[in-house]
C-alpha cells in the first residue's frame, strides 16, 4: 500500500514553484509505502526511535512472531519482560505497554484521530509517552495519509530544500514559506524532497557549510 495522491496535487506544487516543478518532472510519481495499522504504526515509530531502520525492522518481525498481530490487546497482555526479550529497551516498552492499556482501557480513541484536524491529532498523539512531534507528523503522512504534513524536525526534508533552493541553512522563518507554498499538498512535496535529500538527482548537492548537515 503506497502514500496516495494524483496529478491534481503534482499540478498544484508545479504551478505555484518552478523548482518544484522540475524536480518532480525529473522523478515523477513517487511510490512511498505507508502503514494500514494506526496501533501498529504507533508501536513501529517507538520502536525505531534512535536505532537504524535495519535495527527496526529486525526488532519489528522479532515481535512479530512473539506476539503475532501487534494489536493494543495483545500488547496490553504482554510483560515488558517478553517486550525486551525481542531488543525493545525497558523505557520504550513502558512506552508501548502504557498506549496499549490506555486503548484497552478507554482512556485513548486511536480511531477518533481520524476525525481531528491535523493540529489536534499532532497534540492527542504527542501526549502520549514517547511520541513527540516529529513522529506524530510521521504517523499522520505515513498512516493517516494526511497531505499536508511537512515537517520543520525532519533533517531529511531541511536537506531537501537546501538541495532543490540553494539556501546554506533553513531556519523557522524560511520553512514556513515553503510550508505556506505547498499547502494543501504539503505531504506530497516531502515525498519529493526526501528522494532530493536521498539522492535522486545526483547533480544536486546540499549547500549547508561544512560540518554544519
Amino acid at each position: 500500500m503506497y502514500f496516495e495522491y494524483d496529478n491534481a496535487a503534482t499540478d498544484y506544487l508545479s504551478r505555484k514553484d518552478k523548482r518544484l516543478a522540475e524536480v518532480i518532472a525529473r522523478i515523477g510519481h513517487i511510490d512511498r509505502e505507508v502503514h494500514s495499522d494506526l496501533f501498529a504504526a504507533v508501536v513501529h515509530s517507538i520502536v525505531g526511535q534512535q536505532i537504524s531502520m535495519k535495527a527496526q525492522e529486525t526488532i519489528w518481525q522479532r515481535l512479530l512472531e512473539r506476539v503475532g498481530e501487534v494489536t493494543p490487546e495483545r500488547i496490553h497482555q504482554a510483560t515488558e519482560d517478553e517486550l525486551q526479550t525481542v531488543g525493545i529497551s525497558f523505557r520504550k516498552a513502558e512506552y508501548i505497554k502504557d498506549f496499549a492499556r490506555k486503548i484497552c482501557a478507554g482512556e485513548f480513541d486511536i480511531a477518533g484521530l481520524y476525525e481531528k484536524s491535523d493540529e489536534e491529532v499532532i497534540r492527542e498523539l504527542s501526549a502520549l509517552r514517547g511520541i513527540g512531534k516529529w513522529t506524530a507528523e510521521m504517523i499522520m503522512l505515513f498512516c493517516m495519509q494526511r497531505q499536508d504534513i511537512l515537517s520543520f524536525d525532519d533533517l531529511a526534508i531541511q536537506r531537501g530544500l537546501r538541495m532543490v533552493y540553494h539556501h546554506r541553512r533553513i531556519d523557522k522563518k524560511l520553512f514556513e514559506k515553503y510550508r505556506r507554498r505547498y499547502s494543501p499538498y504539503g505531504s506530497v512535496a516531502s515525498l519529493y524532497l526526501w528522494a532530493v535529500s536521498g539522492g535522486a538527482i545526483p547533480e544536486m548537492k546540499d549547500y549547508a557549510p561544512k560540518g554544519k548537515k
